[in-house]
């Protein structure tokens, strides 16, 4: 029923936020929130939460020849072994590679996009993934466990409001520490008092994904901050508080 509800519906890349440079350096892939089990066409409430955080990449990157895409799924529903958000993710990155060849993908998602965008960071083009407040399903013995494998090799960064009421920050945690057995370059921010949209510090947050974004796809130079939460073992480096004012002075 789900399968033949979507039948006809393709995945597609809005249009790039700012004009697309003469030579593409590097491609961020934003993948909106959804919904644990739904075959209805994705909103363009949750796509549009994201376009600010695009239009700051894109200015932020410019120089370095950075477009950034929305992706618009076919539904927004996860739906169980289906995982339909991340197969959207992947198809993503493979247009991407289409389009402007062989250049470094970051793929940055919020909520459910953020369990997207960990499920395909395996993709072969992606070099990062930036996850903010996402949504994970409950620990379940009787259920297997997020994966995290597949994120070997690249830089994965998880930001987490501490007061969010709709995606437990725990689970980021748990995931977290998992994902750093297995890859040295996984750290995680807490921003205290913030919701599940991290509104309050949208400037921080944003400061922060610009700063993971340029790092990891042209080499620039992480902040002081960033790179102290790379090196950390567990648990620092996985519950480093987002300062106030953090990117105002960079």
């Amino acid at each position: 029923m789900q399968q033949r509800a979507t039948q006809g519906r393709e995945a597609r890349l809005a249009k790039a936020a700012g004009p697309v440079p003469g030579a593409v350096g590097g491609v961020v892939l934003l993948l909106p929130a959804g919904e644990e089990t739904s075959t209805r066409r994705p909103s363009p409430v949750d796509r549009a939460a994201l376009r600010p955080l695009a239009r700051r990449l894109t200015r932020a990157g410019r120089d370095a020849g950075l477009v950034t895409h929305v992706v618009q799924y076919r539904c927004r529903g996860w739906n169980e072994t289906q995982a339909d958000l991340a197969r959207d993710a992947r198809w993503a990155a493979d247009e991407v590679v289409r389009r402007y060849g062989d250049v470094p993908i970051c793929l940055a998602g919020l909520d459910m996009g953020g369990r997207a965008a960990l499920h395909a960071g395996g993709h072969e083009a992606v070099n990062s993934v930036l996850a903010l407040a996402p949504w994970l399903p409950e620990d379940d013995v009787a259920a297997p466990l997020e994966p995290v494998k597949q994120l070997a090799g690249r830089r994965v960064l998880i930001v987490h409001g501490t007061d969010d009421r709709r995606t437990d920050p725990e689970l980021s945690f748990r995931l977290a520490g998992r994902a750093k057995k297995a890859n040295r370059d996984v750290c995680r921010f807490e921003v205290h008092s913030d919701g599940h949209g991290l509104a309050q510090h949208r400037f921080e947050v944003a400061s922060l994904a610009v700063d993971f974004v340029l790092g990891t796809l042209f080499g620039r130079p992480f902040s002081r901050p960033l790179r102290d939460a790379l090196a950390a073992p567990p648990p620092l480096g996985l519950r480093m508080p987002l300062a106030a004012g953090f990117g105002r002075t960079l």
